[in-house]
């Protein structure tokens, strides 16, 4: 049985994940827009980037949810 203490620790990790995965999304798309938007020409390169970058930072909740299911297994 997990103790309220261990689920807000699950708690608070899949939360953070989330918020730090969607401000950093954020970032990461209006940078790219910003950079279309004075260079059309470099297009392609910025997007191959920002799908790099994006799936990256998506790396972040996924891990943080992986940390809650271990704390919740203790």
């Amino acid at each position: 049985m997990v103790g309220s203490v261990g689920l807000l620790a699950a708690a608070l990790a899949i939360g953070l994940g989330a918020l730090g995965a969607g401000i950093g999304n954020g970032m990461i798309v209006s940078k790219t827009v910003e950079g279309i938007a004075r260079q059309p020409e470099a297009r392609g390169v910025l997007q191959t980037t920002m799908f790099i970058g994006v799936a990256l930072v998506e790396a972040l909740p996924i891990i943080a949810t992986v940390v809650a299911f271990i704390v919740l297994n203790k």
